[in-house]
């Protein structure tokens, strides 16, 4: 970070010259995170166990910046010793649950075109046309055009090798796009039927719900029957427990993503919610060997750790924390020998492979790819920090200060908008918004668990939804304002900084901060909420969250949501630099947002900057691009703060 002379609003010379030459040779004399370092950060990612169950299998992926990929090396480790092996070809090693359970068939999924959407299939003659024809919504998802396919699930006889859709002539899709894959299929556990997650909608209807069902595809009868049609939210997650007991997740709530995460177990023709007494929600699971258990992953209090809870066909039963710390167990990856094989991270590391021990119940490391790399490091401290809100509830503010931290010395501080809206800011650990890196630079960070985080609470995660300008912004405020009251916050000095929800927030303090903030950089952020409905892919989450659609003027919530917490209502008020980060894919919040919010930051006379990422879509996922994404972000903090 090299820090100029500054000026005060009063004309008076700040002295920050002589600190700029101590943090810079601060920075030279220690080897601190930096954005070329980041992207030497190897990551880990666990396959499964070996067909004994003795080992983990897993990919660890290095960035290659040179060739702008990732190079891909596979490993086992084994669970007993910790002794790890490259393993040339894994094929047969790995248990695979796609093997039916005789051993005779295979479950897969392979793109299907359905619809004739191409100008080529519609226009034969006219091969070198390129053009799409819509008749309904739904079409574009995420960063993907409809072109008229779908993802269908097969079955292969492995001797003859025939193979059948079973979702033949549907134009629905399993798995779920953009994030489903084979995990929304699964076998029965006598291998005579097969379980798949699908949203079975088409056009407006699908783009407006959340319904997706759990399907039974019967291979003697050939025919499909909906598991879940009562519910009209998501049903997702199907896993059967050995003794042939299928449970899985359900939100109730239609239209809400981010509703409670309930875990669904059936009983002969009753399905049992396990959770429905807890308050909180639950993002992954796993059935425990005997049938009777199944764990779970949950945020809690700014972390992400491990349940449990026993299975009975009451509800009410106690669930019981089995992990507890500053950092987040975000993966079970299996059960054996009394061992839980778990992948785990922190704002400090990135993730590896654990295990807990079901008899001693604590974590032991299996797999250390980074840790040499990170041992290197001055690395920066993570402190909880409790803040009291507007409203006098206690709010849970994660503030990471850089390696060194002197008191005695004042810093430069960065407010850090979380995305979602309804995202837990846990002890993640991300190749883009890095605690880590940010404040290896230099900078505070101060990262609230403000309104509509889950971990604590349902009514905590509600909140936010309807009012995203209303108490949210003041638990944000809130956050800045205690930290700033430290004596080595330089509160001359402070930055706002978020992406999509959180670049929406960037967007609206920058009218109503009140010359708190010297500077905002906003990635994927909406800067109009009605061309943000006009235009985005998943309209059940607006309609849910900003209340519906602008022109319904009868609807109070909507027009809130579009006029009074509407950042473009309040370009008028922006006085501050702003930088803004769009993706040329990104279409859950599409590229006019940044566009409307550069153009007029230039037209205010406003020193400001435009990163355009043709290729990216909501996220900056190539090594090169997010080498650029770091370098523009610390040089923009460089010049206006």
């Amino acid at each position: 970070m090299t820090v100029k002379n500054k000026t005060k609003k009063n004309g008076q010379t700040v002295g920050w010259v002589l600190l700029g030459l101590l943090t810079q040779f601060n920075a030279q004399a220690k080897n601190v995170m930096t954005p070329e370092k980041l992207w030497q950060v190897k990551r880990v990612s666990p396959l499964g166990l070996n067909t004994a169950k003795t080992h983990v299998i897993y990919q660890v992926s290095t960035p290659s910046v040179e060739n702008n990929d990732f190079n891909k090396k596979v490993y086992q480790v084994a669970i007993k010793d910790g002794k790890t092996q490259l393993l040339e070809g894994y094929q047969g090693l790995l248990m695979d649950d796609k093997i039916s359970p005789d051993g005779s068939k295979k479950l897969f999924h392979e793109s299907v075109a359905i619809d004739k959407v191409l100008a080529t299939d519609i226009h034969g003659e006219l091969d070198q046309a390129n053009a799409y024809v819509f008749d309904d919504l739904n079409y574009r998802h995420w960063d993907t055009w409809n072109d008229g396919s779908f993802n269908h699930v097969f079955y292969q006889d492995l001797a003859t090798e025939e193979k059948v859709d079973i979702m033949k002539g549907e134009a629905f899709a399993s798995p779920q796009s953009p994030f489903g894959g084979p995990e929304d299929y699964i076998w029965g556990p006598k291998g005579e039927n097969i379980y798949y997650v699908s949203k079975k909608l088409q056009g407006t209807a699908y783009v407006t719900s959340t319904n997706t069902d759990i399907y039974r595809f019967n291979l003697t009868s050939q025919e499909t029957t909906n598991l879940t049609e009562g519910n009209p939210g998501y049903d997702t997650s199907p896993a059967f427990s050995s003794a042939g007991q299928l449970a899985w997740l359900r939100m109730d709530e239609p239209g809400y993503e981010a509703d409670k995460n309930d875990l669904m177990v059936m009983f002969g023709d009753q399905a049992v919610n396990l959770t429905d007494h807890w308050d909180g929600t639950v993002s992954s699971f796993l059935w425990n060997q005997g049938g009777d258990v199944i764990y779970f992953i949950a945020p809690i209090a700014g972390t992400k750790q491990l349940f449990r809870i026993p299975v009975t066909e009451k509800s009410g039963a106690k669930i019981k924390q089995m992990t507890e710390g500053p950092f987040d167990v975000n993966g079970i990856v299996a059960e054996t020998d009394g061992q839980l094989i778990v992948t785990r991270n922190s704002m400090n590391a990135a993730k590896e492979i654990y295990r807990y021990d079901l008899s001693d119940k604590t974590l032991h490391a299996l797999t250390d790819v980074n840790g040499a790399f990170y041992h290197a490091l001055d690395l920066p401290t993570v402190k909880k920090r409790m803040v009291t809100t507007h409203d006098d509830q206690e709010m849970l503010v994660w503030v990471i200060y850089p390696p060194g931290f002197n008191e005695s010395q004042k810093y430069p501080t960065l407010l850090y908008l979380q995305g979602g809206p309804q995202s837990p800011l846990s002890q993640f650990y991300s190749f883009r918004w890095n605690f880590q890196l940010m404040a290896s630079q230099g900078y505070i960070v101060v990262a609230p668990n403000r309104r509509g985080m889950p971990g604590h609470g349902v009514e905590w995660n509600e909140a936010i939804s309807k009012d995203w300008g209303g108490a949210v912004m003041k638990d944000y405020l809130a956050a800045i304002d205690d930290v700033a009251k430290e004596s080595y916050v330089d509160t001359d000095r402070l930055g706002a900084v978020g992406a999509s929800f959180g670049g929406y927030s960037a967007f609206y303090l920058a009218g109503q901060h009140n010359g708190r903030f010297k500077t905002f950089i906003s990635h994927d952020g909406i800067f109009d909420m009605r061309s943000m409905y006009g235009t985005t892919e998943e309209l059940f989450f607006v309609n849910h969250d900003m209340g519906g659609a602008y022109w319904d003027k009868r609807n109070a919530a909507a027009q809130k949501s579009h006029t009074a917490y509407n950042p473009i209502e309040f370009i008028a008020n922006w006085d501050t630099p702003m930088l803004v980060i769009h993706g040329g894919k990104d279409y859950r919040v599409p590229l006019g947002q940044g566009i409307q919010a550069f153009q007029a930051a230039k037209l205010r006379g406003l020193k400001s900057r435009f990163l355009y990422f043709p290729e990216e879509n909501h996220w900056v996922l190539t090594p090169q691009n997010g080498i650029v994404w770091q370098r523009e972000f610390f040089r923009w903090l460089d010049e206006t703060l």
